[in-house]
């Protein structure tokens, strides 16, 4: 029986060693940019929310205007979520330039305006746990 040899040059084993170290590259790379991502898209806690609203953010209520007739964060801007227009309504009444701080009742509601916000160029902080946990937190709301 003959034995059976494989003859492998040099020039490959350089080219598999630089393969595996781009591909080991590109996956990390991958993997930071989907950590910025969703970091960038999490909600933030009600004391970043205060800080970006101190520096001068803007602040947008996306709540029904029965809920906002309950109370709602002093100095916030009503544009309601589900309604039509939305997007059109919030970009006429907010400055692209500046950050906006966004909240509802709980955080779905702001999670929908913030991605379309986003998409438009704006900066977008998302009240975690919206209206609800500012109130929690014994933080002052307004009728």
């Amino acid at each position: 029986m003959m034995g059976c040899c494989i003859l492998v040059k040099k020039d490959d084993v350089l080219f598999m060693k630089t393969f595996i170290l781009f591909t080991a590259l590109l996956t990390s790379l991958g993997s930071i940019s989907i950590a910025e991502e969703i970091k960038a898209v999490a909600p933030v806690k009600i004391e970043e929310a205060e800080k970006q609203l101190a520096t001068g953010a803007q602040l947008l209520d996306v709540r029904t205007k029965e809920e906002w007739t309950e109370g709602h964060l002093k100095g916030a801007k009503l544009v309601t979520v589900t309604e039509d227009g939305f997007l059109e309504k919030a970009k006429a009444l907010l400055d692209p330039k500046k950050p906006v701080v966004v909240y509802c009742r709980s955080g779905k509601r702001s999670a929908m305006a913030t991605e379309q916000l986003r998409a438009n160029g704006f900066t977008v902080f998302d009240l975690e746990g919206g209206i609800t946990a500012w109130k929690a937190a014994g933080k002052a709301v307004e009728k």
